[in-house]
């Protein structure tokens, strides 16, 4: 017998041991989750900061190159001051050579809230925010929100000449987690 049909049997062995493992780990659920994104770049006390930048980040028409780190609060309404959600920890970078505002978002949305506490989801994608609404890939998660996958519904709900922002959130994750 050739090695091929061997090969070929290991493999749907092996995969169909994964979708039954899958199968009984339990059903995925499907999560809605809205909150506000506090982006604060200015001030005495900044939640996002420059950390690197290109040659010609200084005199590019979109900032092409700079790159900023964020610890951004995430709040259960527009208002600074409501309660906090949890922190968006990561990083942005302005990634247009050509076009001004399509950031690379890298960041996680970790929760602190009772219901999500410690839990977190994992974001990796294009942000356009001249766009009205953007849509964000949700990539994976932790906790509760194990094998997240999802997407994310941003809406720019102020910004000022400073850079300060607040960002409406409408998240749906698909997970498997607690």
């Amino acid at each position: 017998m050739s090695s091929t049909p061997k090969i070929i049997t290991l493999f749907l062995i092996f995969h169909l041991s994964i979708v039954r493992l899958t199968l009984i780990d339990g059903a995925e659920t499907e999560t809605h989750l809205h909150f506000y994104f506090h982006d604060i770049p200015s001030g005495n006390n900044p939640t996002a900061v420059r950390v690197a930048e290109a040659p010609g980040t200084n005199t590019s028409s979109t900032g092409f190159g700079a790159t900023v780190m964020m610890d951004d609060p995430l709040t259960a309404g527009p208002d600074l001051s409501s309660a906090l959600v949890g922190r968006a920890q990561g990083l942005y970078a302005l990634a247009s050579r050509d076009e001004t505002g399509h950031l690379l978002m890298a960041m996680n949305l970790v929760f602190m809230d009772k219901e999500n506490n410690g839990s977190t989801l994992a974001v990796l994608g294009r942000n356009s925010v001249f766009d009205t609404i953007r849509e964000m890939p949700v990539v994976g998660g932790s906790g509760k929100f194990r094998y997240a996958r999802g997407f994310i519904h941003a809406k720019t709900v102020t910004m000022d000449m400073t850079g300060n922002a607040v960002v409406e959130y409408n998240v749906t994750v698909y997970h498997q987690g607690q």
